[in-house]
Order: C-alpha cells, then structure tokens, then sequence
C-alpha cells in the first residue's frame, strides 16, 4: 500500500537543523512547509492546517510553549505536535505536554526516529477519524482514496483527489487559492498556475456528468463545495 504524504510544518530557529528535518521529510515524499520564529509559525498553522507541526521549544517572539497552547485554543481541528527541545527532564516534558503537545523528542535525534514518530502521530490522529466523508450524494473514502457521486466511482488524479479532500474538510467553508496551493505544495508550487488544470479536471470528473455542480468559485476567494441535495 502506497504511503500517503504528509503535510509537515516545521517550526525551529536553527537554520542548518530546520533544512535537515525538511530535506529528510522530503525525501520520503513528504510536503514540508517552514517557519523560524514562533508568530510566523502559528500563522502558518493556524493557515495551512498542516498533519504534523514539528515544533521546537525554544524559539524567538513567542516560546513553543505559547505557539502550543494558542495553537489548541484557536485551531478548528486538533493538529498533532512533536515538540522538540534540548531540555530533556520530567518537568519540561510535563510542561510540554500540559501546553497541548502529543510527542516528545529530546535533541539531539536520529532522523529516522523523528519520521516515525511524525508518521505515527498522523496515524493516530486519523484512526478516530471517520474514514468517510459524505456532503450530498458525494462519498469519499481517505483510506481507500476512492469517490462515489449518486453511487457512480469518479476516477481522479492524485492531485485532484487532494484538492477534493481539501474542499471537502473545510466545508462549508471556502478555501482561497493561497490555502490550497499551500495545502499541496507547501513552498515548492509550480511557478505557472498550479491549480488550473487540476481545478479542469476535477471539475470535469465531479459536476460534468451530473446536472448540479458541486464545485463553485467564489469570487474573488476562491473555491468550496456545495451540496448537491
């Protein structure tokens, strides 16, 4: 079974261990976003809606301890965080964990060791997920990666699907093009459109056969989704 990729945000000040964790996570395929102070990183956060926050305790303008607990208190979803830190006693680990933290890893760490605890935070956050989300007569499977409309199997593009899921947690909200290029590429997007021949093709598996759209464009936002009944 394929791995599904993770969107990982990566907080830590430290330039050269920030652009290590980064290059590991994308060599297993993983989307990374990036962020070097505290403030920067919760907006990033709070933003992007990331699978894993990788988050270091010690960090300029707001302390991982601050970007923990603001970040429990404002997201609209509980979003894993490993938190890291060079102080490895009871006491600052009660701390990290009393902030809102679900992991924690002591510097200095073996990559290897940092991208399992990443995968299985994300593994347990979604094993109390339902693993289908219906709006309508639309159905998609996360696990199986499959999508059914009035019972019909809708054959998607990787990147599509990933869009459709995306639309489809936020709804009824409406995802701007910046959150959804984000969401998928994190800082590595295409410098042409990315979203445009995937935005055709999703629309042209998900509303062409069908009499009502589901896919709307809101001007000047962006995209959500609507329900068909």
């Amino acid at each position: 079974m394929t791995r599904e990729a993770l969107r990982i945000l990566i907080i830590e000040d430290n330039p050269v261990l920030r652009e290590n964790m980064a290059a590991a996570f994308e060599a297993e395929g993983h989307v990374v976003g990036l962020a070097g102070d505290g403030r920067s990183g919760l907006m990033l956060a709070l933003e992007a809606r990331p699978d894993v926050v990788v988050l270091d305790l010690s960090l300029p303008g707001l302390d991982g301890l601050k970007v923990c607990e603001q970040l429990r208190a404002r997201a609209d979803r509980h979003v894993p965080i490993l938190m890291l830190t060079a102080r490895d006693s009871l006491d600052d680990k009660l701390r990290g964990f009393s902030a809102g933290a679900d992991d924690y890893l002591p510097k200095p760490f073996a990559s290897a060791e940092l991208l399992a605890r990443c995968l299985a935070l994300s593994m347990r956050h979604r094993a109390g997920k339902d693993h289908v989300l219906q709006i309508g007569s639309l159905r998609i499977n996360r696990r199986e990666h499959t999508v059914e409309r009035s019972g019909q199997t809708l054959n998607l593009h990787r990147t599509s699907f990933r869009i459709l899921l995306e639309l489809a947690e936020a709804w009824p909200r409406t995802l701007t093009r910046s959150d959804l290029v984000t969401r998928l590429w994190g800082d590595d997007a295409p410098e042409s459109d990315p979203l445009r021949s995937h935005l055709y093709l999703l629309r042209q598996a998900l509303d062409k056969p069908f009499d009502k759209p589901m896919l709307e464009s809101v001007h000047g936002v962006g995209y959500r989704l609507v329900s068909d009944t």
